[in-house]
């Protein structure tokens, strides 16, 4: 089930980013258009489960939750995404590797799962 709710509030309304209800992981959801949680705060591993096996990944290994819980934890502590090459560093992992690990690699992939701001919403 998904129904848009329109672009107002959040930090994506200013940028033209619409919200959009949707019933996943036994809970309903706020996501922007793009797919991005519009609340960092709904996010749990059993939403990141979900999210992932609808992008075709149906099995997160060791590897996929070092990577989601150091861009979570690196969120918590910045208020911001990590920088790519900070990710890699972090994650003790070559950029080009994290970016084949998720479908939609680092932005559409890791951080989407990981919960975090879309990054339009950024600054």
């Amino acid at each position: 089930m998904t129904h848009v709710v329109g672009s107002g509030g959040g930090s994506g309304g200013q940028l033209g980013l619409s919200r959009q209800v949707r019933r996943i992981a036994g809970r309903e959801i706020t996501f922007d258009n793009e797919g991005f949680l519009w609340s960092a705060d709904d996010w749990n591993e059993e939403l990141a489960v979900a999210l992932a096996a609808e992008a075709g990944l149906h099995d997160l290994g060791e590897e996929h939750w070092r990577v989601l819980r150091y861009l979570r934890d690196y969120f918590a502590r910045n208020g911001r995404s990590p920088l790519n090459r900070q990710l890699a560093n972090g994650a003790g992992m070559p950029l080009l590797a994290l970016e084949c690990l998720f479908p939609g690699g680092i932005k559409h992939g890791a951080r989407r799962l990981a919960g975090l701001p879309n990054p339009k919403t950024c600054t």
